[in-house]
């Protein structure tokens, strides 16, 4: 059987490549290996808000990407002096295609920026800068390398159906959930109290969001329940 078509969003950014220094439409190799392992196709969406809903049409489900941070103005805060440049690109088009994955029931699995941006687009708001709150400085080991650690899960989740009540993960942000959105309920938390997944209080179709990067694990789970999901509904469409 053909396998099904899976998104992933990526972000445009200064590259060099042979003789070329260009602005490439770039996203870690583990996204596409993880979806290919999992029984998916994996196909790369640039941040290109005009055409972003129309390449939701050629996909059976999608990927949200980590990347850079969420523009504080779109959920009404002030910008602090840790937070990333804004990105409007990515922001126009990934809340566009969250938005209409919840609309149209696309499965969708929301990864580290994903996961905030779920959040956002459904009313919740971001902590900015985790080393502000106390003790959660550890989601973020250093630059470049990801923190090791354990996760609690709900049992009673669409997580915890897939891996149980523990989940080990690689972290690396300085950004998560703050003011969790209505609509969303927390399934999985750091030893230190931090959310790290969520998913719908009311079920649609397969839909997941975590913090940490399973993108980086040999565990391919988490991919595999997508692309279930995906087949179920190309061979229902």
């Amino acid at each position: 059987m053909r396998r099904p078509v899976i998104g992933i969003t990526t972000y445009r950014e200064p590259a060099r490549w042979g003789v070329w220094q260009r602005p490439a439409d770039l996203l870690g190799a583990g996204y596409a290996d993880a979806i290919a392992d999992a029984g998916g196709a994996p196909v790369l969406l640039p941040p290109l808000p005009d055409v972003a809903l129309d390449a939701l049409h050629a996909v059976d489900a999608l990927v949200l990407a980590g990347g850079a941070d969420v523009d504080p103005r779109r959920y009404g805060a002030v910008r602090g002096p840790t937070t990333g440049p804004p990105r409007q690109d990515r922001d126009d088009a990934e809340l566009a295609l969250a938005r209409a994955c919840l609309e149209r029931e696309v499965p969708l699995l929301a990864i580290c920026r994903g996961m905030q941006v779920l959040n956002v687009v459904l009313g919740g708001s971001l902590v900015q800068h985790l080393p502000d709150v106390a003790g959660t400085a550890a989601h973020r080991a250093g630059d470049a390398r990801f923190h090791e650690r354990t996760l609690d899960v709900a049992p009673d989740s669409l997580l915890g159906a897939l891996v149980g009540d523990r989940l080990d993960v690689h972290c690396y942000h300085h950004q998560a959930v703050d003011r969790l959105a209505d609509g969303l309920r927390a399934v999985a938390w750091s030893e230190d109290g931090l959310v790290e997944a969520v998913e719908p209080v009311q079920p649609v179709g397969f839909l997941l969001a975590v913090q940490a990067h399973p993108e980086e694990s040999a565990d391919r789970r988490l991919f595999a329940a997508l692309a279930d999901a995906a087949s179920r509904r190309r061979a229902s469409s």
